[in-house]
């Protein structure tokens, strides 16, 4: 079965920047991947890691194959083309009343990469809901180029430098992209996007996946890698990554460990402050 985006469906995220709600897989088969999340942050001893949160699916089988689902790529194909990256995966995770917020960004800002055709699918674990702390966004913003953004290394931001919008956002025109266990929501790298604080009685839990058309490059000068997720790269602009087939194999340990630190390099490059180890996302 096809999970293409109709053609009106295409024009609405043309237009708008993003697209919500849209299949991922079953509220079953979501509280099993919360329960293989739970796994990995009980490894970590209770919290999920900086470390483990960047690019999971290099090490877990189970996230392996949920950045390779057909329901996932199909939207995504239709928005950038048949040759796809994954280039980032994170979880952006929220305890109840713990102040953790996601301050008004663009995902493009410190990134490096060539050109912004690029797509997150953000896929919910729990319920992602206004009360919750659900992602909110600027529809149309996308279309603007990159603005600048101020680092404000808020400990409870959960950015990567807490960087914020450094222009005036007009929170009256933001909408909620609320969803339910197993659905997903697409949204282009400039499109203005924030969350609030999780004032719900459950977690609130996503992937983000940021998936990339094999042309684009990464312009910092530093290595960099993907993971080719359909079609052929051609262009060969990323060191390809390994997948595992099963846990804890040393060989993809290896290359993830080396993989942080590029990627520290990248994200963190002018920076006043380097990162800390409560930063749980890019």
């Amino acid at each position: 079965m096809s999970h293409h985006l109709s053609a009106e469906q295409e024009a609405a995220y043309r237009r708008d920047g993003f697209l919500s709600p849209l299949p991922a897989f079953s509220a079953g088969e979501a509280a099993g991947f919360l329960a293989g999340l739970a796994a990995i942050e009980a490894a970590d001893g209770g919290k999920l890691s900086s470390a483990s949160n960047q690019k999971p699916h290099i090490i877990h089988p189970w996230l392996a194959d949920l950045v390779r689902r057909p329901e996932i790529l199909d939207a995504v194909e239709s928005v950038i083309g048949p040759d796809i990256l994954l280039w980032g995966a994170g979880f952006f995770a929220k305890n109840p009343n713990d102040g953790k917020i996601v301050s008004w960004h663009q995902d493009s800002t410190y990134w490096g990469l060539s050109e912004p055709e690029i797509v997150t699918a953000w896929v919910a674990f729990t319920p992602s809901t206004p009360l919750s702390g659900c992602m909110r966004v600027i529809a149309g913003t996308h279309r603007v180029d990159q603005v600048a953004h101020r680092d404000t290394h808020a400990a409870n931001n959960l950015l990567s430098r807490g960087q914020e919008i450094a222009v005036e956002v007009n929170e009256a025109e933001a909408v909620d992209l609320a969803l339910q266990p197993g659905q997903m929501s697409l949204h282009h790298v400039r499109l203005f996007h924030g969350s609030g604080v999780n004032q719900a009685p459950h977690r609130r839990i996503g992937l983000a996946l940021r998936f990339i058309p094999t042309r684009i490059h990464q312009t910092t000068g530093h290595e960099d890698s993907a993971t080719l997720v359909r079609g052929i790269d051609r262009f060969n602009n990323f060191m390809p990554e390994p997948r595992p087939v099963r846990e804890n194999d040393p060989a993809c340990l290896a290359f993830h460990a080396a993989m942080i630190e590029r990627t520290t390099t990248i994200l963190y490059q002018g920076a006043a402050q380097r990162p800390d180890s409560q930063r749980t996302a890019l």
